[in-house]
């Protein structure tokens, strides 16, 4: 005690220069500290790391469980770093095997004990040392509550973009009430409507997430706007209004490699069927200046179809589901839906659920209407079936359809409106000298297998692709993606009666995986 007296009060010339350079010294140690405070340092690893280099010893942080955050553990009592931890000390030294440690407990943001800061060096801490493991504390604590905050607002952001997601998911499957009921908690109003356009956004990757809030800024919350879980590019936009839709349409205009694609209008239950249309817009939307386009409102060929005959056919094609619970009717119908419209995988995504569920929801429905989905055809008249289903849905089961004779697909299939429509299609494949309309009639007639097709033909497999890929634009239709386009172009050969009819009911189980797992 006496040397330290001695050394405290030995003054003169010495000493003032010493203080001098000690103030200089705190100056660079200080301005280090504060650094890391900046946004681009905000890293508790590099304190610690920073304060060991500085005190030349070693520095590890401990959170409130134990566990190590940062650092190298020194060896500490348990007893001493128990007490600090508690908040029954707020630090403590302690000196032994050549070593002197200190330890200081952190603050962390809610929660009732503390985290320990122990730092070790060979040599005892004297005044400047001490004061940089202090305001090392201060920092470590700011930047622990700075990243709990920023912690707190990524779960929430989490949280929000999760629950849209569920909102869609349940709009996917025609289980209106519950999104509504869902979304009101958060967003009142959002789903007061009985009608909506699903828009489709296409940017990069890495500009998604800014893409989406940019969405979210445009519509003023007054659409339901969705990362899309099957495509790391797309943002779903479900918009109830048209002022939000021209939000949207704006937003696109400036943005380099963005592009939307939105749907005709369509009532809540087929929110689905929105989303094929819309994702079928997109496709289109890539070779417009605007980088914009909307479902074009075409001819379908249910629309071609006497409707008493064909809700009555719907009927009783489906009618095997009617015994099921609704719950479970209707989510099997919206599976199969969304799983004969894109991949297997794609639909699992969007619904959330895994691959093998779409899968054994589709082997239920194919078995309990004795079709077989292997068979593009018969994939075409359930999907037909399934179109006409949703605009009964609100119909009861087994109420209100009309009370018709029993009429046969070919006889739907053969009537003046409908053959007119398929001969017209069909005759722009003729135009061809290649013959596409033979080539895209064998490889439908073999499930959209080239390489079945190719042997059928006496061709090369990659022949039969180039021909169904040459179609494509000829009939202004996707054939190789499948859904829609595909499924329209097969129904027309089965009014020309250029397919043979599919087996229904009937057929082999079981679902290939090339269809099935996409």
């Amino acid at each position: 005690m006496q040397d330290e007296v001695k050394a405290d009060m030995a003054g003169g010339e010495d000493g003032v220069r010493r203080t001098e350079a000690g103030g200089a010294q705190d100056s660079v140690w200080t301005r280090e500290l504060l650094d890391h405070l900046r946004p681009t340092g905000r890293d508790v690893r590099r304190v610690v790391a920073w304060l060991a280099e500085t005190v030349r010893g070693t520095a590890a942080l401990q959170d409130d469980s134990g566990a190590l955050l940062a650092g190298t553990r020194p060896p500490m009592d348990a007893h001493l770093v128990a007490a600090v931890a508690s908040g029954r000390i707020a630090s403590a030294a302690w000196e032994g095997q050549g070593r002197h440690l200190r330890l200081v407990g952190v603050e962390y943001p809610d929660s009732s004990s503390a985290g320990v800061l122990a730092v070790s060096r060979e040599t005892p801490f004297d005044r400047r040392d001490s004061d940089i493991v202090m305001h090392t504390v201060q920092v470590i604590e700011l930047l622990l509550r700075a990243g709990e905050t920023t912690a707190a607002g990524r779960r929430l952001q989490q949280a929000t973009s999760d629950l849209r997601l569920a909102i869609l998911q349940l709009l996917m499957v025609e289980d209106t009430v519950s999104a509504r009921r869902v979304a009101a908690g958060l967003w009142p109003g959002l789903l007061d409507t009985d009608t909506a356009c699903v828009h489709v956004v296409e940017g990069t990757v890495e500009d998604r997430d800014r893409l989406a809030d940019e969405c979210i800024d445009a519509t003023g919350e007054r659409a339901l706007v969705v990362l899309c879980p099957a495509v790391d590019e797309h943002v779903i936009v479900v918009t109830p209004g048209e002022a939000e839709a021209r939000e949207l349409r704006a937003l696109i205009g400036p943005r380099p490699r963005t592009f939307i694609g939105g749907s005709a209008r369509q009532s809540l239950a087929r929110t689905a069927t929105a989303y094929g249309q819309a994702v079928s817009a997109l496709a289109v939307a890539h070779f417009r200046p605007d980088k914009a386009a909307v479902y074009a409102e075409r001819t379908h060929p249910e629309r071609l179809i006497d409707p008493v005959a064909l809700q009555g056919w719907t009927a009783r094609l489906l009618r095997p589901l009617d015994t099921l619970p609704h719950h479970t009717r209707a989510e099997l119908l919206a599976t199969t839906r969304l799983g004969l419209e894109f991949t297997a995988v794609s639909a699992a995504k969007v619904l959330g659920v895994s691959r093998n569920t779409v899968r054994a929801r589709m082997e239920r429905v194919e078995a309990l209407l004795k079709a077989d989905f292997t068979d593009l055809t018969a994939r075409a008249v359930v999907h037909l079936a399934l179109n006409i289903q949703v605009g009964l849905a609100d119909t009861p089961a087994g109420t209100g359809t009309p009370q018709t004779p029993p009429v046969s697909l070919p006889d739907l299939l053969s009537g003046p409106g409908m053959r007119t429509w398929a001969q017209d299609i069909l005759a722009r494949l003729g135009q061809d000298t290649r013959d596409l309309r033979r080539t895209v009639r064998a490889w439908i007639a073999e499930g959209g297998n080239a390489e079945r097709a190719a042997q059928t033909l006496g061709v090369h497999a990659q022949t039969v692709r180039e021909h169904v890929r040459s179609a494509e634009p000829v009939l202004e239709r996707q054939l190789l993606a499948g859904g829609s386009d595909l499924y329209e172009v097969v129904l027309a050969h089965l009014a020309v009666g250029d397919l043979d009819q599919p087996a229904l009911p009937g057929g082999k189980s079981g679902l290939p995986d090339s269809l099935v797992h996409g």
